[in-house]
């Protein structure tokens, strides 16, 4: 069985305990200090979020046809599905490619870039990084293009600033450990972002994030996600959640847009697509940990649901085109 529930967040929390799934793998960070007249061009970058928090003066973030947004000190914009962007001192100013500016590497995994000319600093503090959780990619996939959180309150305010220079130190002097440091600093600052939007945003009164919130079907798809092995059927979802068995699946395809049982069966072929794609394990180990009684049998419900069979996945790992 698939093991979710080690230190995992109340059941009465299933929005929280999508959240505490949501595992980023820092892949870049850079401290940038910007003198005006500046502007750059960041790339499109799929399959990434990408996040720059505004730690002096302030700039402004343009996202293909959209107005232009004033980023002020202190603020946040997260970019959850890696959308290509600019960032200026002025909506006037000239932009340049990122990576034709003047970047000193110093390590694998941090940046410092200094450019501009003779005017007003800005600070940035900027990181790309990956997801690689199952729940983590349902999640992004309901966030806007681009999430912007203007202001915090006077409490976070202090813990971002000392939150930052822990981030930039460890970046800084490589110590054993730092990097797993970076990364889960990054996870709490990408966390913190998403949950201040959840909490002002309506857009979430319907679709998958409202499911989460729902005192019935939030814990059903706890359930689920917890423990996907399990032989779940609409009958023990619904014991579990106090609902009748016509009441309970009603509402859950209402909600999450599909009947329960084929959101069990997707939610195990993608945790069954990202271990095949992260692991070693064996089509038989898989097949024992989602609840299936035979490899066979896996197989045939993981092509049947993505659209090509379990071993051609991990040949496509072995042999990228």
């Amino acid at each position: 069985m698939l093991d979710y529930e080690i230190a995992f967040p109340s059941l009465s929390d299933p929005l929280g305990q999508t959240l505490y799934q949501l595992r980023l793998d820092g892949s870049l960070y850079a401290l940038s200090n910007l003198t005006a007249p500046w502007g750059m061009a960041m790339p499109a970058l799929p399959g990434k979020m990408m996040f720059h928090i505004v730690t002096d003066g302030q700039c402004w973030l343009s996202a293909g046809d959209e107005q232009p947004i004033l980023l002020r000190q202190g603020s946040l914009v997260l970019l959850p599905q890696g959308r290509g962007h600019q960032l200026m001192d002025n909506p006037n100013s000239e932009i340049k490619d990122f990576f034709d500016l003047p970047v000193q590497r110093i390590s694998e995994r941090f940046e410092l870039l200094s450019y501009g000319g003779a005017g007003n600093i800005t600070k940035l503090t900027c990181c790309v990084m990956s997801f690689d959780q199952v729940a983590g990619q349902q999640l992004v996939a309901q966030l806007p293009d681009v999430l912007h959180i203007n202001s915090w309150d006077t409490e976070i305010d202090g813990w971002l600033e000392h939150t930052l220079r822990f981030l930039a130190r460890e970046a800084r002097e490589q110590k054993p450990g730092g990097q797993t440091i970076m990364s889960n600093l990054a996870d709490i600052l990408v966390i913190q972002a998403i949950r201040a939007w959840i909490d002002s945003e309506q857009e979430t009164s319907s679709g998958w994030l409202a499911a989460l919130r729902d005192k019935h079907i939030g814990s059903a798809l706890a359930a689920i996600h917890r423990q996907p092995g399990k032989n779940w059927t609409v009958e023990s979802l619904a014991r579990e959640v106090g609902l009748s068995r016509s009441g309970f699946s009603a509402r859950f395809t209402e909600m999450v847009g599909e009947p329960a049982m084929q959101y069990v069966t997707r939610w195990r072929m993608l945790l069954a697509r990202s271990q095949l794609l992260e692991s070693a394990i064996t089509l038989g180990e898989l097949a024992d940990q989602l609840g299936y009684q035979s490899e066979a049998a896996f197989c045939r419900a993981f092509k049947r649901m993505m659209g090509e069979p379990p071993g051609a996945v991990r040949k496509s790992l072995l042999n990228p085109p």
